[in-house]
């Protein structure tokens, strides 16, 4: 069924309501706590990933100075791993809130020269972010952090390509992923780690909790507009519970609302920017044109801004442009499966491999399918539950080293060998 949505005019801005609902203002939609970030896509998860900040650089902090240097019992030396000298990040467009002080977190900790290239974005947000930490407010040293405004044909160039810059750190497209490894084998092979792009699946078994599983879906795909490297666009349904959870679906979209991002009441805001906005309506089209159904959005929300309806497409079939490239926007496509076998071949055919979520009540076929998908990381009966020990990163075309956990300090470590004989060894 195509959607209508309807938009009332409210104080400075456009407030779309899904077809035929009223908005539910602050309450949660679920009844639930831990649902509200379903509820509450943007503003939840603003408040949520800053709160966690301060604790996951105290743990940072923390972690074991024995990494710098390991006794070897088999050889009458030691090994000492010691932190690249300078190093360069680059985040483009994804979560300003907080990443850039996630992913410096491990550097800083590690006493590396810390230096970064803004987002074109959002370059104040950065570049203010770590004024305050040299601003002696943050503790941190002159010359630890540092920024570098620009646009990555030149400035960002420039770092991945620089002699001098012993390490770089990406996290955006696969396509600029690649130009940054060509720059580093062009100049001094210098080490890279890549977070890229992603189009996770989302794979829900017929015993699945189906409210729970409707929490998950949205949640997974219009948390922040669905520009999130992790959004599980590709929804697999097996076909005992594919009906159940279109109704359901549909139903609690009716609710969801599109608005300033600022209004509490809102569940979801505009595009980042113009030509994100214009990429993502334009898969919209693609899949309008390929034969998939739109259950519920499918179009551009009020007169003004880059207000996108949340669409969610049926009938979607796997050689479809929309469920093989990465969106970045608020579209969902719903997929049908019969056993775990289909399922997991599907789940992995794709040239992505950042997340994947599977909503089961058997521990057996969960146990299965996590063994079996090849992704960094696979949530199961939970979506975007992330942890300061839980390694982050993907595999194949989605990028290679972690972020978070003991793992996130190895890409910023060069081991070295040192051998001292040792005469007269009571030991020897």
């Amino acid at each position: 069924m195509a959607s209508h949505a309807r938009i009332r005019k409210r104080k400075d801005h456009d407030e779309v309501r899904g077809p035929g609902g009223a908005a539910r203002g602050g309450a949660d939609p679920a009844g639930e706590p831990g649902r509200r970030q379903a509820a509450h896509g943007d503003q939840g998860g603003r408040h949520r990933d800053l709160r966690h900040v301060p604790a996951l650089l105290r743990r940072s902090g923390r972690q074991d100075p024995r990494r710098d240097a390991q006794d070897v019992d088999a050889v009458p030396g030691a090994h000492l791993a010691r932190a690249h000298g300078r190093r360069r990040a680059h985040h483009p467009l994804e979560l300003p809130r907080h990443h850039v002080l996630l992913q410096g977190r491990p550097r800083a900790c590690r006493r590396l020269h810390h230096g970064r290239q803004a987002c074109r974005a959002d370059p104040a947000q950065r570049a203010l972010l770590c004024s305050l930490c040299q601003a002696g407010q943050a503790g941190v040293p002159d010359g630890v952090i540092n920024v570098i405004t620009g646009f990555g044909p030149t400035a960002g160039a420039a770092i991945a390509s620089h002699m001098d810059v012993d390490m770089v750190s990406f996290t955006g497209s696969t396509a600029v992923g690649r130009l940054i490894m060509e720059a580093s084998a062009r100049s001094n092979l210098k080490p890279v780690s890549l977070e890229l792009g992603g189009k996770s699946p989302l794979i829900i078994f017929e015993d699945a909790d189906v409210d729970l599983a409707v929490d998950l879906s949205i949640s997974a795909n219009f948390f922040n507009k669905g520009e999130a490297c992790l959004a599980a666009s590709r929804v697999y349904l097996q076909e005992g519970i594919y009906d159940r959870f279109v109704k359901k679906l549909a139903d609690r979209m009716e609710s969801w609302v599109v608005g300033d991002p600022f209004d509490p009441r809102v569940n979801q805001g505009p595009q980042v920017n113009k030509e994100q906005y214009e990429k993502v309506l334009s898969y919209i089209d693609h899949g309008k044109r390929e034969g998939a159904n739109v259950l519920t959005g499918g179009k551009p929300c009020g007169q003004r801004g880059y207000y996108i309806e949340p669409t969610v497409f049926t009938e979607v079939k796997d050689d479809m442009i929309i469920a093989k490239e990465e969106i970045f926007g608020p579209v969902m496509c719903l997929m049908k499966f019969r056993t775990v076998e289909e399922v997991i071949a599907k789940a992995n055919d794709t040239r992505y491999g950042l997340a994947a979520g599977v909503v089961t009540k058997d521990i057996d076929v969960a146990n299965r399918m996590t063994r079996s998908i090849r992704a960094g990381v696979v949530w199961v009966n939970c979506y975007f539950a992330m942890d300061a020990d839980c390694p982050f990163g993907g595999r194949k075309m989605s990028g290679f080293g972690k972020d978070a956990s003991m793992h996130a300090l190895d890409k910023f470590l060069a081991v070295k060998a040192v051998v001292t004989p040792v005469y007269d060894s009571p030991w020897l």
